[in-house]
């Protein structure tokens, strides 16, 4: 008969677990692959550890993220059942999350990424030009490089204007780290308003960027985007499309800062850069666990049974930190074989913006250690201000000198 284990606090096993959450992952995972959890915001879950377990959940038809249809968005986010911001491929199953994906697919192809390469360059380089005029020779790296550099990029490939990047940071901040139901919710309103807004705009006159695209973007069947799947597919773009690669810049060079010596590798032989932003993306990697799935029925995983109706997080951060997938795996190589980490998900959920965020990670790190060679940190890892959460790992700022 399958066990219904007790709640664990994590915050309990270890006070430090927003600022170091592996030895607390390690220790669940010696015990099993499934827990039923309290998360530092106070919220009994339930979460899969190990790197084998989470691919297997990642996949399993029975864990959902169909909240519309199969269960009620209230568990997960202050939002009214049928609100489209979020109405779009990450919070749909099969066939619905089929077609979606295949349709933004159209719109988001490879070459349009590889296109972004040159003006991807150019706002580094802007942006590292306005880092080196600084005579005090210190600055916030989030602040300065690795916020802008992303939320630059989506926004211009979607075709957001300018002055309403700082707005989307703010609503985006809300939106994985609320700060409160009621903020959380105003943040979605505005968001909502203001795309309702500026797709009736592509669709007056189209642009050359990644809306009008997918305004116009039709398959063979005649298909097309409906407004609300417009606008949850413009949320989860914009979100998702620079949360990822601002934190897997911070979380990289803080991992440099930490290990001298593989900071110094690399700095002098930049060709080991592929690996090492793969690297970085398994041993601390943005995204700390997935978004949440539901139990559509009573799932048995490792001898314990996740009741229907649960709420379920699969626990990226330790399936790449499992010994049993990766060689001494609390060890920052940048030489390592990290193929096979799930910094960027599993399965049909698979972030879409992937060859993206490696784009924007190869032309940040190389011209960031090409500019600044002396780059270190400027500030104690116990002095950092961490993103509230499970969703997204990272530091609110990164003090450094040159």
């Amino acid at each position: 008969m399958a066990l219904q284990p007790a709640v664990v606090d994590l915050l309990e096993l270890s006070p430090d677990f927003v600022r170091d959450p592996y030895p607390v992952y390690a220790a669940l995972r010696e015990r099993g692959p499934v827990h039923r959890v309290r998360t530092p915001d106070g919220e009994d879950m339930w979460l899969v550890v190990g790197h084998e377990a989470c691919r297997t959940a990642f996949t399993d038809p029975r864990l959902s993220r169909d909240w519309h249809r199969s269960g009620d968005v209230g568990q997960i986010i202050n939002l009214q059942q049928d609100h489209p911001a979020l109405v779009h491929m990450l919070m749909a199953d099969p066939p619905d999350h089929t077609r979606l994906r295949r349709l933004v697919v159209r719109a988001f192809t490879p070459r349009r990424i590889e296109a972004l390469a040159p003006r991807v360059q150019q706002i580094t380089d802007d942006l590292l030009d306005a880092m080196e005029a600084n005579e005090a020779r210190r600055a916030d790296l989030v602040e300065a490089f690795a916020f802008p550099l992303p939320m630059t990029v989506i926004c211009e490939l979607l075709g957001v204007p300018t002055l309403d990047q700082e707005a989307f940071r703010g609503w985006s901040n809300e939106a994985v780290a609320r700060t409160s139901a009621e903020a959380e919710a105003a943040a979605y309103e505005e968001m909502t308003r203001y795309l309702t807004g500026l797709i009736d705009a592509k669709r007056a006159e189209p642009g050359d960027d990644l809306l009008s695209a997918m305004i116009h973007a039709v398959d063979e069947g005649g298909d097309r985007l409906s407004p609300s799947e417009l606008i949850g597919m413009c949320v989860l773009l914009l979100i998702a499309g620079h949360e990822t690669t601002v934190n897997m810049i911070g979380n990289g060079m803080r991992a440099l800062f930490a290990h001298p010596d593989q900071y110094a590798d690399l700095r002098g032989d930049l060709g080991l850069l592929d690996g090492a932003i793969e690297e970085m993306l398994r041993y601390d990697g943005p995204v700390e666990t997935s978004t949440e799935r539901l139990a559509l029925e009573d799932v048995e995983m490792g001898g314990v049974v996740i009741p229907k109706g649960s709420v379920v997080l699969i626990g990226m951060a330790d399936a790449d930190r499992d010994p049993a997938r990766f060689e001494d795996p609390d060890r920052f190589d940048i030489r390592r074989d990290a193929r096979g980490h799930v910094a960027f998900g599993h399965g049909l959920h698979y972030c879409l913006g992937a060859p993206l965020a490696r784009m924007e990670g190869r032309i940040a790190l190389r011209s960031l250690l090409e500019r600044f060679p002396d780059l270190e940190g400027d500030a104690d890892a116990s002095e950092f201000s961490w993103v509230h959460g499970m969703l997204i790992r990272g530091v609110r700022e990164l003090p450094v000198r040159w």
